[in-house]
């Protein structure tokens, strides 16, 4: 535990120069008494650590020292082969990038952790995107990472689902998330933080102006509020459905992980034939009727009446369409 708190000193002065002994404690998750008998204990094994006193001091290693990456542990080494990073860098443009720092990581790795990380590539892949689905066509994303990256404001033409569809936004982008293979800018537009997807950018144009990223904004915590609310207003109704075992085992592959819970937790014991009857939470009866359909002779909707009509409606014209 200490030696890996230790190694964690050198990397955290390595790859951020100078830093105090309570912001080493804050981000160790120890005290501030803590870091001052590490920095005794690095002193004392030879490391080049020095430390400053006052307002602008703190602790920083003598320029041009660097640590070798022998203190990984088999399991961290084997993580930073795992990390699905290749695909997702090749969009960025970064591919050869991301290779080389794995060549570099293997060549200061100890020969038995160097052999288990090759291992791990030759057994293991992460693809991210989900089935059925091509990945999105991406000529922008190059410069929206760059414009997060330098924070320099962009202006973008989107197309989005609402009208006017196409519109003209001045983006302030604070971050990029990539999910389920598909990337999304959060940027502020206005006074507003929004999610933007990359691949509904027609346009863009870099703007000579820099912003500042508001303070104690983090991009990790935001993304999980914003799932949280777009899974509140995205299942705002709720309809009660008799689903067949068939139907049941599918919902898994086709509808989002709320909804294959909702149907777990509410579904009835089964009758006779092996149907359930479970309450399900839905957008509208037009996105429902439409995502019940895929569902075939698997489902049948009992409320609201709106939503059964609808899937009637559908069952009768698809009837009269193959049966001319």
């Amino acid at each position: 535990m200490r030696a890996s708190r230790l190694l964690s000193i050198l990397l955290l002065l390595q790859t951020r120069g100078r830093m105090t002994a309570r912001e080493l404690a804050e981000r160790l998750e120890v005290s501030v008494r803590t870091i001052y008998r590490d920095v005794e204990s690095l002193h004392a094994a030879g490391v080049p650590l020095y430390g400053d006193a006052g307002p602008s001091g703190g602790y920083q290693l003598l320029e041009g020292y660097r640590t070798r990456l022998t203190g990984l542990t088999a399991d961290e080494a084997e993580s930073m082969f795992l990390a699905g990073l290749p695909g997702p860098a090749a969009e960025l443009g970064l591919g050869s990038v991301v290779a080389a720092a794995q060549l570099k990581l293997k060549a200061a790795l100890p020969l038995e952790l160097r052999d288990r990380a090759e291992r791990i590539q030759e057994r293991f892949h992460l693809d991210a995107p989900g089935w059925y689905r091509e990945r999105d066509e991406l000529p922008f994303l190059p410069a929206v990472a760059e414009a997060v990256w330098n924070q320099r404001a962009i202006e973008v033409r989107y197309r989005r689902w609402a009208p006017p569809h196409l519109v003209n936004r001045r983006l302030e982008p604070y971050g990029l998330v990539v999910k389920a293979g598909r990337w999304y800018v959060v940027a502020r537009s206005g006074e507003q933080v929004r999610t933007y997807r990359v691949w509904q950018i027609q346009e863009l144009h870099a703007l000579d102006e820099g912003f500042e990223r508001p303070a104690g904004f983090v991009l990790a915590d935001y993304w999980l509020g914003y799932l949280r609310e777009f899974e509140e207003r995205l299942r705002q109704g709720q309809a009660t459905v008799r689903l067949s075992p068939r139907g049941l085992e599918r919902l898994g592959d086709m509808m989002t992980p709320g909804v294959v819970a909702a149907a777990r937790e509410s579904a009835s014991a089964p009758d006779a034939d092996g149907w359930v009857t479970a309450a399900l939470p839905i957008e509208g009866a037009e996105h429902a009727c439409s995502e019940f359909l895929r569902l075939g002779m698997d489902v049948e909707v009992l409320e609201p009446a709106e939503l059964r009509d609808l899937m009637r409606q559908h069952a009768k014209a698809l009837s009269a369409f193959y049966g001319r």
